[in-house]
């Protein structure tokens, strides 16, 4: 007896990364072992020397094949075992082990939108629909659009064990939000990649495109993003430290750093405008959803818990942004001795 093991990967791709899958027969009682795959075929190796290597970091059960069948992520290797220059779940790695003691915590709140053919779905052929503001968490046939994919993928999200925490409607015709989190730095970077496979795999049924394009409709429409929610043990615990790791996220040359790994097209969608700061203007404020960073008025409230990172596109990579706040806001709280 045997059961089928999705491969899946990130390739190579630049500015946006795609992800690739492929399916390995493996024998029941056996975990899914390293495989290979054709580099020059990912924009990941030159066909003199193609092979590399697939590595498998989280496994967990394939809600569309259902039984034993199982979804495998993997990190890209060379062939001498190290990790692929695409590979950035190493270098989130290396930052999370560096700083587990501060027990770094996220959520991320995924936007997308659904097109069919070259228009966003609930968008009429040749013309706009109606300006943006009933759509946001709405109900109704005139103002939802693909809400039985969004269902479908969320059970399927669940019966794969993520840690998925909710969805909603956006504000524009078919845009949609799913939570991935709370959990540790690699972990809800793992679960969003393999979510974001799950929907486009979900969407493919249905013949409709998922797109996590920054600023999918051009006009007056809100973008597409992956705010960040973060937090470490003492952020959780203290005011103080919610102030530290703000104050660090705006200082010399880190709002540059930052926002230029935040995902492709993020100018498009950092205008200022729409519920976004400029993205050349680092702000962090209470409330305030026109900040790159918000504290939650609960967080002020209770003087503890939380911020937001308003800045990351719906494209940036999960692995990315997790390792740039953990690297820049754990140093600044270790060396305020907020740990």
């Amino acid at each position: 007896m045997s059961y089928k093991a999705e491969y899946i990967w990130i390739d190579g791709t630049e500015p946006t990364a795609l992800l690739r899958s492929k399916t390995k027969i493996v024998a029941d009682g056996e975990q899914p072992p390293v495989w290979g795959f054709d580099g020059s075929s990912t924009n990941q190796a030159e066909g003199h020397s193609s092979d590399r290597v697939l590595r498998p970091v989280f496994v967990c059960p394939d809600p569309i094949r259902g039984g034993d069948n199982r979804l495998v992520l993997c990190e890209v290797e060379e062939i001498d075992g190290n990790p692929h220059p695409s590979n950035t779940r190493a270098l989130a790695r290396e930052v999370a082990e560096r700083y587990a003691e501060q027990e770094s915590w996220f959520g991320i709140e995924q936007e997308y939108t659904f097109f069919k053919g070259s228009r966003p779905l609930g968008f009429p052929e040749g013309g706009f629909p109606a300006p943006q503001g009933p759509y946001y968490c709405g109900v109704g046939a005139d103002v939802i659009f693909g809400r039985e994919i969004v269902e479908l993928h969320m059970d399927r999200c669940l019966a794969a064990g993520l840690k998925l925490s909710g969805i909603n409607a956006e504000v524009m015709p078919g845009q949609w939000e799913f939570q991935i989190g709370p959990a540790t730095t690699l972990e809800v970077a793992d679960h969003l990649w393999v979510a974001r496979w799950l929907l486009y795999r979900t969407a493919e049924e249905f013949g409709v495109e998922a797109t996590l394009d920054a600023k999918p409709a051009r006009g007056d429409w809100n973008g597409a993003g992956a705010h960040t929610n973060f937090s470490t043990k003492a952020m959780r615990e203290n005011y103080d430290a919610i102030i530290v790791a703000c104050e660090s996220l705006g200082e010399n040359d880190k709002p540059l750093e930052h926002v230029t790994q935040y995902g492709a097209g993020i100018e498009s969608r950092l205008t200022g405008h729409h519920e976004t700061a400029p993205w050349n203007k680092y702000s962090y404020g209470v409330s305030n959803r026109g900040a790159s960073v918000r504290i939650p008025w609960q967080v002020e409230v209770d003087r503890k818990g939380y911020i937001e990172d308003r800045r990351p596109n719906a494209n940036v990579d999960p692995y990315v942004v997790t390792r740039l706040l953990v690297d820049t806001c754990c140093a600044a709280l270790e060396k305020a001795g907020l740990v």
